[in-house]
């Protein structure tokens, strides 16, 4: 597991997110999955997906700034900052947020595991 492989896959998901591509979100994240997402709640990856699926998510632009990428054994741990603006059920949104996200190689590829976000 390198840096470069990492931000290729941190690249992936961003188009993923981007083009509600529910194909590619299932394939990056584990199935496993625990994220907070900024209201607080903690979410698995079906609930993630579903959110792509019904629609209810869309977004129309996102620009990351990565902070830090760590590299520990077969994981990575990398925290950054996303300008978002798009839809939440239909109701428009432009905001900041903080990340951190959690990559593990694990025997079918390397994959989101976990991770949090909140508003700043």
């Amino acid at each position: 597991m390198t840096k470069k492989e990492i931000l290729n896959l941190e690249n992936r998901l961003y188009e993923a997110i981007k083009n509600s591509d529910v194909k590619e979100l299932d394939e990056l994240l584990h199935h496993d999955l625990l994220f907070i997402i900024p209201s607080g709640e903690t979410i698995t990856k079906e609930m993630d997906l579903d959110t792509y699926r019904n629609g209810n998510l869309k977004i129309h632009e996102l620009i990351p700034n990565v902070e830090e990428l760590k590299i520990i054994d077969d994981l990575a741990v990398i925290t950054l900052q996303m300008n978002l603006k798009g839809t939440y059920r239909d109701e428009s949104f432009e905001a900041k947020y903080r990340y951190i996200r959690f990559w593990k190689d694990c025997l079918d590829g390397i994959k989101v595991v976990g991770g949090s976000g909140i508003s700043i």
